[in-house]
């Protein structure tokens, strides 16, 4: 696929698949995990992004990353784009890079520096030494608002880097940021939000979004899709305030609750998601019945993946 194809193909939904543990052992459990992902092609998904923030990236060891990407990537055995998660320091960011794309991934999303003291030079310097290391192309996870846009305005020149995953809620910025991007880097500009935020973003000239709600309900994430790319504004209001409720139950105590209520929304509606890692504790009763209410209004609850 050449850099302009993929670049088209990322204008869709990029479905952030999740990693089942064992509630005893919290071990990877692989049949779930290969469940899960039938699933999502099954439902039309055209992107599936291992090791991403729903995926619970942090709490995996690397040789765990390096697990997933390549069972991932066999799974889907390119009946979908994959885009693998790769982070950390620049030298293993690299080094699962490398392994990414040995193990025939077809881009890869470089995760925000979580260094505390990250600057602006610094994160061009930081992207920049990845995406050159790299043979195949990149998106950027571009989520610190105290680093400047500037920051992708430099890196836009390279042929290797093909969007950005823009997850900072201002959107005066985004749209300023778009506007003023030379026309000739032709970048995929993906809301990095999710459902909630993607009519805001869809409006400044995003052409696709993430999600974690796709691993339950894709037929709605596609509808919202659907939606936005043909302008049905009433429409997409609709569906907005349908899943508005799950979106923001998810951004509870400072998006503590992101990973936590897909996976027990997904035990609800009978497939095993198996329980979260630390630093991510799973919900109490009241988030759970929160969740069940939610399903039901979905018509969800009787349905099985399993």
């Amino acid at each position: 696929m050449s850099y302009k194809d993929l670049i088209q193909s990322l204008n869709t939904i990029s479905a952030i698949n999740l990693t089942p543990f064992y509630e005893d052992t919290k071990e990877i459990d692989w049949n779930s995990l290969e469940k899960n992902i039938n699933f999502l092609i099954d439902h039309g998904v055209k992107v599936i992004v291992p090791g991403g923030n729903t995926g619970e990236f942090y709490a995996m060891s690397l040789e765990e990353v390096k697990q997933v990407t390549k069972k991932v990537i066999d799974i889907v055995n390119r009946r979908a784009v994959v885009m693998v998660g790769i982070g950390y320091a620049v030298p293993t960011a690299i080094e699962l890079g490398r392994y990414a794309q040995a193990a025939g991934a077809d881009c890869v999303m470089i995760h925000q520096p979580i260094h505390p003291y990250s600057n602006n030079k610094g994160a061009v310097d930081y992207f920049h030494e990845i995406i050159n290391a790299l043979d195949i192309p990149t998106v950027l996870y571009f989520k610190n608002p105290n680093l400047s846009d500037d920051v992708l305005k430099e890196l836009a020149p390279l042929e290797k880097f093909i969007g950005v995953k823009y997850a900072i809620n201002d959107f005066p910025r985004f749209t300023k940021t778009i506007r003023s991007m030379p026309k000739q880097h032709q970048l995929a500009w993906i809301c990095g939000t999710a459902e909630k935020w993607a009519p805001y973003f869809f409006l400044a000239g995003a052409t696709g979004f993430t999600s974690g709600l796709v691993n339950i309900y894709p037929e709605k994430s596609f509808e919202l899709l659907d939606a936005l790319k043909k302008k049905e504004v009433d429409k997409v209001w609709e569906i907005w305030e349908e899943l508005l409720p799950f979106e923001e139950l998810r951004a509870k105590n400072n998006d503590g609750n992101n990973v936590a209520v897909i996976k027990e929304a997904l035990r609800q509606i009978g497939f095993t998601a198996g329980v979260t890692r630390p630093p991510v504790a799973e919900l109490d009763e009241s988030d759970k019945l929160a969740v069940a209410k939610i399903l039901q209004s979905w018509g969800l609850l009787n349905k099985t993946m399993v």
